[in-house]
């Protein structure tokens, strides 16, 4: 379902807020991500508005879209992407570019042990035990297939660096409290990091249902509103 198709109220804690995504340009490592809240985002905010940021389009400014032709897939990587349980929405570390991405980001003991903990997990039919050894920064790496935009159809996506920081410096120098969010469309929303005044569980809520969408709409920014009626 796109954002096209979406409310874009919603109601929490019996409290009515809007949701306004923000289109943009096609992101690359050459743009700054506050110079492109200035440009697109700023015009429209208003005093108690938070900006979310997609984590995608946020680890894309940095450089952390890695084309899958310039990764040196090992043969860890090629093994223990066989054993990586489906998941619901994309390929995740099933795909051996992504597996390679994420044993880079953790380091080869760390993601071994995390594997060997997922398996006993399954054993002990225990969801989660991978990801939660492997660290979020494992959990955050996007296989080539996720992005419908070219070039990044062909590239895998890290996670953003230093989320929380990053999220930090951000809201200072625009003015506004700013969360990164990782979301999908089956109902995942999960803040990695955040700017002063904003609680976890309410900007979780407030973009659960992904308001920005996942498909081509590019709009990795979005302004969360409180309706005053």
């Amino acid at each position: 379902m796109s954002n096209r198709e979406k409310s874009p109220f919603i109601t929490i804690y019996g409290q009515s807020f809007e949701r306004i995504p923000i289109k943009t340009h096609i992101l690359s490592p050459q743009d700054d991500m506050a110079e492109v809240i200035r440009r697109y985002a700023l015009p429209l905010m208003k005093k108690g508005d938070i900006l979310t940021i997609s984590e995608s389009p946020m680890a894309i400014t940095q450089g952390r879209a890695i084309p899958v032709t310039e990764i040196k897939i090992s043969l860890l990587a090629k093994v223990l992407s066989r054993f990586v349980a489906k998941v619901p929405y994309g390929i995740g570390l099933r795909a051996p570019s992504s597996m390679q991405c994420a044993i880079e980001e953790t380091g080869v003991i760390r993601i071994i042990f995390a594997a060997g903990i997922g398996a006993l997990g399954k054993v002990l039919r225990r969801k989660g035990d991978f990801y939660r050894v492997a660290g979020m920064q494992a959990a955050l790496v996007d296989a080539a297939t996720t992005s419908p935009i070219p070039p990044y159809s062909e590239t895998v996506i890290k996670g953003p660096k230093e989320p929380m920081q990053t999220a930090i410096n951000l809201s200072e120098a625009v003015g506004y409290p700013v969360a990164i969010m990782d979301i999908n469309d089956i109902g995942g929303s999960w803040m990695i990091g955040n700017g002063a005044g904003i609680n976890k569980h309410f900007i979780e809520l407030a973009m659960k249902d992904n308001p920005q969408g996942q498909a081509d709409e590019l709009t990795p920014l979005c302004i969360v509103r409180r309706v005053v009626s």
